[in-house]
């Protein structure tokens, strides 16, 4: 039985989880051959005050540059 921790700083939503939980489950059944039943999950949020790399908190940090999106597949 695979047993899947994911480590989060801040937070997501719930819909967010949902999708991250399917997509794991979905990779496991089709890398591994687990059932999907089998598939274990647990998704911990970690206050991003409560959190450091490289020395500095992550709710210390400037935030990241604005990613831009590229258009899904327009035309086909």
């Amino acid at each position: 039985m695979p047993f899947i921790a994911i480590e989060l700083a801040g937070s997501a939503t719930k819909e967010q989880k949902a999708a991250i939980v399917a997509d794991v489950t979905r990779s496991m059944v089709e890398r591994l051959g687990k059932p999907a039943a089998a598939v274990q999950i647990v998704i911990n949020e970690h206050s991003t005050g409560n959190y450091g790399a490289a020395g500095i908190l992550i709710a210390d940090r400037p935030a990241p540059p604005p990613k831009e999106v590229a258009p899904a597949n327009v035309g086909q």
